[in-house]
């Protein structure tokens, strides 16, 4: 997905410093394969510049890289991407988007280190990148959400074969997005942490 076609912010402004009235922050992972979007979603909801550590890619990638559907994708994050939002004036969101290729996942380690919670990216066209990625969450205990990414020649699927597909019990959101609007992008940090409210409020009753 074009991350220039997106909400970004163009360039650093007023607002680019941490508010007085922030209470807590957290971190959120933003997760899935190569081209899902991950960048872009950042980026077009961040409320600051967001950090890329974008790089130029060259033939070398070529049978190394799965650019499937990403024809066009010019670059490709190495290391990670990081933004910021807030969700009130108590609480702000410090954002991680991991990169996608498979010979830079030993970095998800480092990343998901004192997350609260991850957004899995999903692109229907390619379900099966999202398995490892989806495992290595549940493996670490990061509780997280679905967000289907809205790609014009995707096939489009019920919330319930997309749940069977993953593999994924009923209470795990999946809903769809447009990662390149920052509203859409907004909207699936909340259901994130209407999610991660309703474990945390589960677990207090027990």
């Amino acid at each position: 997905m074009d991350f220039k076609s997106s909400d970004t912010v163009p360039g650093p402004r007023a607002g680019d410093h941490l508010p007085h009235t922030a209470q807590a922050a957290v971190k959120i992972v933003i997760v899935g394969g190569f081209g899902v979007g991950k960048t872009t979603m950042v980026g077009s909801v961040s409320e600051i510049r967001p950090l890329t550590t974008e790089e130029t890619m060259t033939q070398a990638g070529i049978g190394v890289d799965d650019n499937y559907g990403s024809d066009s994708k010019t670059a490709t994050t190495v290391a990670m991407d990081f933004g910021r939002i807030s969700i009130t004036d108590q609480l702000v969101l410090y954002l991680f988007g991991t990169p996608g290729q498979e010979r830079f996942w030993f970095l998800w380690n480092g990343l998901f280190e004192g997350a609260l919670g991850a957004v899995v990216l999903l692109d229907t066209r390619r379900l099966e990148v999202s398995f490892d990625v989806i495992g290595r969450l549940e493996e670490r205990g990061v509780p997280f959400v679905i967000a289907v990414n809205s790609f014009p020649d995707a096939p489009r699927y019920p919330v319930e074969e997309l749940r069977a597909a993953l593999d994924l019990s009923v209470e795990i959101p999946i809903l769809e997005c447009d990662a390149r609007r920052r509203a859409s992008s907004r909207d699936v940090l909340m259901t994130l942490m209407r999610f991660l409210h309703s474990l945390a409020t589960a677990r207090a009753r027990v």
